[in-house]
């Protein structure tokens, strides 16, 4: 892990970020009327996302927007300003903060221009950190988008939510560096119908970090699990404390870019960021318990299966399909994988046999044909299920003339019920993407591919060994 400048030492409230999660007012400096400019855009995005505390713009140019006063500088308003949001050129950003801004406890710089532009811009952001310390302002970015937050209502995004889709709540939180990851990722689950509770875009991180992020989200009752998207690490031990601490609370997931040459100057040319030594990352995981998945289809699985269960103790899965090839090959998935599909017994075989259409399999995967009817994969899963395996993959096709849309409900209803995840996966289909809303409107996440799926149950089983050799 690389050394890229000093953490700060901040003590008592100022180390508490709740101000970023729970804001009462936001400023929003540069705001302008202009549907062009990219303020515009968040003044919109707060507007619609529905923030509830008070909304003030800045520019000495106008004197209203939007139906709200507008403010020639963020000292002329009159009360605290929990997030102050900065939509101007580099340098302006740094005149503003040296004027009398003793009222802004927190900042969102989503200004480019900075350390990611080469020594110019790091001498800028050099004198922008001076300049945060002696103000005592918290601040995300510069170079983010700053804050998308479905539990406070918080959305400084600068892209329309026309062409990036907005998550709903749900109980996964989003860590960071890249704004287009977090553009990425949020399009893409609001398009599958998972949930987020906060996501964070922090840029260059000329203060607000991963770590200080997740000291927040360890005590966050909002946030069920994390997931981490890392260029790199400033302070290492910094790092592996506050890691740790979350793990120890939450299941904690992270995908590390930059692992090779390449990719490691990209992400300087990207954020200013020095990567460090791969395997730097790999031992700090392992040793804070915090599951590494290997790519973004890993993580985003990973942010929707923890969005509905919590890891697992154990490998063994149990596949049940109407498709034999589907079948096998998530089989062949779960065994690259790491994953065990271990025939069942004789006994559930023999008493399975006796429920099922004459031509189903039952051995594992559980094969029910195209004579499948609805109850057929509920006895599968209630014979099989409660004592033989750890977690069952739900293959759903949606051919079979008997097949009706009230399985997703019933599937629906055992999974409520019977104490182990039960992952679905089915075509990605316009019917199946119909169908997949009778699961996702409760909760349940639904993966299009085998692959997919099989990373969903792969992080379940990876993440209580992690969980318990990080309190260990």
């Amino acid at each position: 892990m690389s050394k890229e400048g000093t953490d700060k030492e901040k003590t008592g409230t100022e180390k508490n970020l709740n101000f970023f999660f729970k804001p009462e007012s936001i400023a929003l400096i540069g705001a302008s009327p202009n549907p062009e400019k990219l303020s515009h855009t968040v003044l919109e995005s707060l507007q619609k996302m529905g923030f509830k505390g008070k909304l003030y713009p800045v520019n000495p140019g106008y004197k209203e927007i939007e139906g709200l006063k507008c403010y020639s500088s963020p000292g002329e308003i009159e009360d605290r300003i929990d997030i102050a949001i900065f939509a101007v050129p580099a340098k302006a950003v740094l005149e503003i903060i040296k004027e009398p801004v003793e009222n802004i406890k927190g900042a969102v710089i989503v200004s480019s221009g900075f350390r990611e532009m080469g020594p110019g811009g790091k001498k800028m952001e050099e004198e922008l950190r001076t300049l945060l310390n002696e103000k005592d302002i918290r601040a995300m970015g510069p170079n983010c988008l700053g804050i998308y937050d479905t539990v406070s209502k918080v959305d400084t995004f600068f892209i329309e939510g026309e062409k990036i889709e907005r998550p709903s709540r749900g109980g996964v939180s989003v860590l960071t560096q890249s704004g287009s990851f977090a553009a990425v990722i949020m399009d893409e689950l609001a398009n599958e119908e998972a949930g987020v509770a906060r996501v964070v875009s922090y840029g260059n991180k000329v203060d607000v970090d991963e770590s200080d992020c997740l000291d927040f989200l360890a005590q966050d009752e909002a946030t069920k699990a994390v997931a981490l998207y890392i260029e790199s690490v400033g302070d290492g031990r910094k790092f592996l404390e506050s890691a740790s601490n979350c793990v120890k609370k939450k299941p904690v997931v992270a995908l590390k870019v930059g692992k090779r040459e390449p990719g490691a100057r990209a992400a300087s040319s990207h954020t200013g960021a020095i990567s460090g030594r791969y395997e730097a990352y790999e031992a700090a995981f392992r040793k804070t318990g915090i599951i590494e998945v290997a790519s973004y289809e890993e993580l985003k699985a990973a942010c929707k299966v923890l969005n509905r269960y919590s890891p697992i103790a154990g490998k063994r899965v149990l596949i049940i399909t109407d498709g034999g090839g589907i079948g096998i090959s998530i089989t062949d998935s779960c065994e690259e994988a790491g994953l065990k599909v271990p025939e069942l017994s004789e006994t559930a075989a023999k008493r399975l046999k006796e429920k099922l259409p004459p031509f189903a399999s039952v051995r594992n995967p559980i094969d029910l044909t195209g004579n499948v009817r609805d109850e057929h994969y509920i006895d599968a899963l209630e014979e099989v299920l409660s004592g033989e395996y750890d977690l069952a993959i739900v293959s759903l096709l949606w051919g079979p003339p008997l097949l009706t849309e009230e399985v997703a409900e019933k599937i629906r209803n055992f999974a409520d019920s019977c104490g182990k995840p039960v992952l679905i996966s089915s075509p990605d289909g316009s019917y199946s993407r119909k169908m997949a809303s009778a699961f996702t409107d409760s909760g349940m996440p639904v993966f299009f591919t085998p692959e997919n799926v099989v990373r969903a149950a792969a992080v379940l089983c990876r993440g209580t060994s992690h969980i318990l050799r990080s309190i260990l």
